[in-house]
């Protein structure tokens, strides 16, 4: 991470426009680099596949930080955010549509069955998992193809979305809010990734606007996002299935025959953490994170850490609050809610914890989280590279969906 950080910004032309690649970015890939060469790297560097799995057990509790953050920008910006009306509203409609608009015809171009409704009708996070494992089963075709889409996503979802993201901002044929709307997918580490790149070319002003309406965004894609999903997008995907498999459909060796493949659950292994080590993972991310933000912004940590507790408050709280009402409310909602409580204008002290908590740049949160991505990934590689390539040109045409349609309808509400 510490070297990610150092490397900072890279910026490069792509026809006419530019790709953006920030520090998070490196550090997922470095992270991952090490995952896969730890055979061949002396013992101290050797990330065996015990440490990647814990790795994996270290990055739920260290997103709940990064939610904390996107909670505190929101509430601040509710008047705002209410002020966007329509566009904000609607273009939640555009992140399910839009991927099997794009997706799902090019899956079955390349000859994927059934398993392209599992793999287009989202982008196949972990709702998206629950809802295909409990309708068809994980070892279904539709199974096989959401989990495909999860790992595609997992590996490579936040580099590509950075880069797309980064590169359309580039060609200015969006408003920065209607595009900041659009990258918030349901992924936290995809909507940074997007959003940031997206920030980067904005005023300062401006910045601050893309990444509050990305995480408003995000919010409503991991809360009523997942009732879109399971009413409207998956429906949608298979009546589109059985219309255009008849026209489009192909048989290639893309096409996956039950028992052709061994899916690999993505959490399994994952070791359950106890109460002290979440508390472990919670101060080891943000410690992490005061280091990035004095690394990458100059930010003195006695300056940043007072907001770092706040933000520590609201996850402990959240945290509780999910284990006490029985985990039927996840703890990402109840962070999320408790954080946008604080800096809400009902909040009394609202002003004076938006002043406080503002001094940790959002960007410094990712470089961190991404890096526990990054060393948790190496393990699914095996099962990743069964899945074939077309899998992976499918999953970066759905997530290329999700954010362009999302953008285009929240420009036109815009405008």
């Amino acid at each position: 991470m510490v070297v990610a950080d150092l490397m900072g910004a890279v910026t490069f032309n792509v026809g006419p426009g530019k790709v953006v690649l920030l520090p998070m970015v490196w550090a997922i890939l470095m992270a991952t680099a090490l995952g896969l060469l730890h055979r061949r790297l002396p013992g101290p560097l050797s990330l065996d596949t015990g440490l990647q799995f814990r790795a994996a057990a270290i990055l739920q509790p260290a997103l709940l930080l990064f939610v904390a953050k996107l909670g505190l920008m929101v509430g601040g910006s509710l008047p705002k955010l209410a002020a966007a009306g329509w566009a904000l509203a609607f273009q939640e409609l555009g992140h399910f549509v839009g991927t099997i608009i794009i997706g799902l015809p090019l899956a079955l171009l390349l000859g994927i069955k059934r398993e392209a409704i599992g793999a287009t009708f989202s982008v196949g996070r972990e709702p998206s998992l629950a809802i295909i494992g409990e309708r068809y089963g994980m070892d279904s075709p539709e199974g096989r193809g959401v989990l495909a889409e999860y790992l595609t996503g997992t590996v490579f979802g936040a580099v590509f979305l950075a880069v797309f993201a980064g590169f359309i901002a580039s060609l200015n044929l969006f408003d920065p809010l209607a595009l900041a709307m659009g990258s918030g997918v349901g992924s936290g580490s995809m909507m940074a990734a997007a959003a940031g790149a997206i920030a980067a070319q904005q005023t300062p002003e401006m910045a601050k606007d893309v990444m509050t309406f990305a995480a408003a965004s995000n919010l409503i894609t991991t809360t009523v996002g997942t009732y879109f999903t399971l009413f409207i997008s998956l429906p949608l995907a298979v009546w589109g299935y059985k219309v255009l498999e008849p026209i489009l459909g192909r048989t290639t060796k893309a096409t996956v025959h039950a028992g052709d493949v061994t899916a690999q659950d993505p959490g399994a292994s994952v070791p359950a953490l106890s109460l002290l080590q979440k508390w472990g993972a919670w101060g080891a991310a943000a410690a992490l994170t005061i280091l990035s933000d004095w690394i990458l912004y100059g930010s003195k940590p006695v300056d940043t850490l007072p907001g770092m507790l706040i933000m520590l408050f609201a996850v402990g709280v959240g945290d509780f609050l999910a284990k006490v009402t029985g985990r039927k409310i996840p703890a990402v909602c109840w962070v999320s809610l408790i954080a946008m409580a604080l800096t809400s204008p009902l909040c009394p002290w609202g002003a004076q914890i938006i002043a406080i908590t503002g001094k940790i740049n959002f960007l410094a949160v990712t470089p961190a989280m991404l890096t526990f991505a990054g060393l948790s990934l190496a393990k699914d590689i095996p099962a990743f590279r069964r899945l074939g390539w077309r899998i992976v040109v499918v999953s970066f045409a759905a997530n290329a969906g999700t954010f362009l349609g999302a953008t285009v309808i929240a420009q036109f509400f815009r405008h």
